[in-house]
């Protein structure tokens, strides 16, 4: 029987297709292998850590812990340690978890394959091994960030922005659909900076547009949005292609001025809210989703208003908001006082959420006896959990089909009429 090797992948989807890329080269070096399986069994064990703020790096942590302690207790033989926590830490880590046997960065495929005695091949450098559902699958376009948020410290672990070839990017398509995949969630630190850097302008209306033409892609999924230097030419590519899905990630941050200056964002709150109209504009019933943070240092109880306000006046369909976590090394790490309370940090994004949650329950509510398609991702009790083009998985509201409906297959597509909702989820018939 082949040797057992269990990933553990924290963190985002980004690091997920590492994980998945790893996974493939262990593979064809002769291992079975498995990403976050329940109840694993596998001798070996590598933690894909998240080093993005406090909360995933203790998470990160934890897990680390735990499988050491499995291999004190004979459960597991060796633990290694790889990824965004592993690069920017290894050597405060290694000091502090000596039982750890190997300690990698974040894209140290190589060393770990050494490590086990094996060769990394080459020739299948930009393959994968999927574990997400059969039916989707995450597209990476480029890697690394060159914007200067003060709070981030993604740029210290990922490096600058390095945008993939435009060809390599389709040819991965291509095979992704040919395994069978019909939702591409299109991701990067920043998806709207891609080809900047590699083609002396912005290629990412033009890659998208080349993606719709992918022979079984159906949906085509855009993540990760910055709003400074955002181009326009995309819009006309959503509007107009059927397959590109009328929703777009973009993460906001703020609204005040003072706290995006703070923020070193590159935009005003005026041309924040201009980008928000002119998107809607462009792209008649696209669905917008952001994320906003709560207690970066400077903020005020006015500022705070004024996101609130803002919130209110936009109405996102899809919004998420964190507390700011202090990071060494970044900017605000090097130049700022964290001088928000933890308490009121919270409380600021509880404030946000329970405002989002009557908006969320209100824009469903208005679909209540329409039609929508959806992609049904798995068997949920009697009956199936599925998606509309509105909604991306793990972090978007869900659609509850009755067993009523019948025998469906996962990753089908059906069109089904809303017979009523919840705050975020819709139930059909």
């Amino acid at each position: 029987m082949k040797q057992g090797i269990h990933i553990i992948s924290l963190g985002c989807s980004k690091n997920l297709v590492d994980a998945e890329l790893l996974m493939r080269q262990l593979e064809k070096a002769g291992y079975r292998v498995e990403i976050d399986g329940e109840g694993s069994r596998a001798g070996i064990v590598v933690v894909n850590t998240c080093g993005f703020i406090g909360d995933a790096k203790e998470e990160s942590v934890d897990e680390i812990l735990a499988q050491v302690e499995r291999k004190r207790g004979g459960e597991v033989k060796k633990v290694f340690v790889m990824g965004c926590l592993s690069q920017r830490y290894s050597t405060e880590l290694k000091r502090e978890i000596p039982e750890v046997d190997g300690w990698f960065g974040k894209f140290d495929w190589k060393g770990i394959l050494a490590e086990l005695g094996k060769q990394y091949d080459e020739a299948a450098r930009d393959e994968r091994s999927l574990s997400t559902p059969r039916h989707y699958a995450y597209l990476k376009i480029s890697e690394g960030c060159d914007r200067t948020c003060s709070y981030c410290a993604i740029p210290l672990m990922t490096g600058p922005h390095r945008s993939r070839p435009f060809e390599e990017i389709i040819r991965e398509a291509e095979r992704l659909t040919g395994m069978g995949v019909k939702e591409l969630l299109v991701i990067a630190q920043d998806s709207t900076y891609y080809g900047t850097e590699l083609y002396g302008r912005n290629r990412l209306a033009e890659l998208v547009d080349r993606l719709a033409d992918v022979p079984g892609a159906e949906w085509i999924r855009i993540h990760y949005a910055y709003p400074a230097g955002f181009p326009f030419e995309l819009l006309p590519v959503m509007r107009e292609r059927p397959n590109v899905c009328k929703y777009l990630d973009i993460a906001l941050q703020h609204c005040s001025d003072r706290m995006l200056r703070l923020m070193r964002r590159g935009v005003t709150g005026e041309q924040t809210r201009a980008l928000v109209r002119r998107v809607r504009e462009e792209v008649p019933g696209i669905v917008l989703r952001t994320t906003l943070m709560t207690g970066h240092p400077g903020e005020t109880a006015a500022d705070f208003r004024e996101m609130v306000a803002f919130v209110r006046e936009t109405r996102f369909e899809r919004l998420g908001v964190f507390p700011y976590s202090h990071e060494e090394g970044t900017f605000c790490g090097n130049h700022y006082r964290d001088n928000v309370p933890g308490k009121v940090k919270q409380a600021r994004a509880e404030e946000i959420m329970e405002i989002q949650r009557e908006i969320s329950a209100a824009f469903n509510a208005k679909r209540i006896g329409t039609r929508t398609r959806v992609l049904i991702d798995r068997v949920e009790g009697d009956g199936y959990a599925g998606r509309t083009e509105f909604d991306s998985p793990g972090v978007d509201p869900e659609v509850i089909v009755a067993g009523s409906a019948g025998k469906l297959e996962i990753g089908s597509f059906r069109e089904f009429a809303i017979a009523s909702a919840g705050d975020y989820d819709i139930h059909v018939i």
